[in-house]
């Protein structure tokens, strides 16, 4: 059933993606085509169909584009933010399903918080060179600029605790479809 409805997200956020690019929604194309790269990301590898990331987590990190947030404001920064971080977090999830790579709910949750300030950084970065070079907006004054970060920090305090309790849920389910398994806390 998750990987149905995960497949289901997957092409719609494939089909936003090829919008946003042909009308010229840079930041739409970008969310929603990297979203559905990292989805598809653990079927290729392990080429089953059925192993995909969480549906729950996929449409949380579509959730601007669902929603068709884009106009400038410190919630809709904080939605954008938590999209990033959960996109984070599929990242991680990808990657344990796809490599030896193993991570403890802490540490995931402490990477997700820290790939959330480091993209918000970077997209700064990005958006005053195409200012200065192509012409494009970028923010006015520092304080808006800080307003950015601020939303991107809470979005990635938000989005560690929701992967916490998600995270605890899922151990719970694990431990009680498997009593005898042993699991890191």
């Amino acid at each position: 059933m998750n990987a149905a409805i995960a497949w289901v997200i997957t092409a719609i956020l494939a089909i936003i993606a090829v919008i946003g690019f042909l009308a010229g929604l840079l930041v739409v194309m970008a969310i929603a085509a990297v979203a559905a790269l990292v989805a598809i990301t653990p079927a290729a590898v392990t080429k089953s169909w059925t192993r995909t990331v969480s549906w729950p987590l996929l449409l949380l990190a579509s959730l601007p584009l669902v929603l068709g947030v884009g106009r400038p404001a410190f919630f809709t920064d904080v939605v954008i933010g938590l999209s990033i971080a959960t996109l984070s977090m599929l990242v991680v999830v990808a990657l344990q399903m796809t490599t030896t790579v193993r991570m403890t709910p802490r540490f995931a949750i402490f990477f997700v918080m820290l790939a959330t300030l480091a993209f918000a950084g970077f997209w700064a970065v990005g958006s005053a060179i195409s200012a200065q070079y192509l012409g494009t907006a970028f923010v006015e004054t520092n304080e808006q600029l800080m307003i950015i970060f601020t939303a991107a920090a809470i979005a990635g305090v938000l989005g560690g605790l929701l992967f916490r309790w998600y995270f605890r849920r899922q151990l719970k389910a694990n431990l009680e479809a498997m009593p005898d398994a042993e699991v890191a806390a």
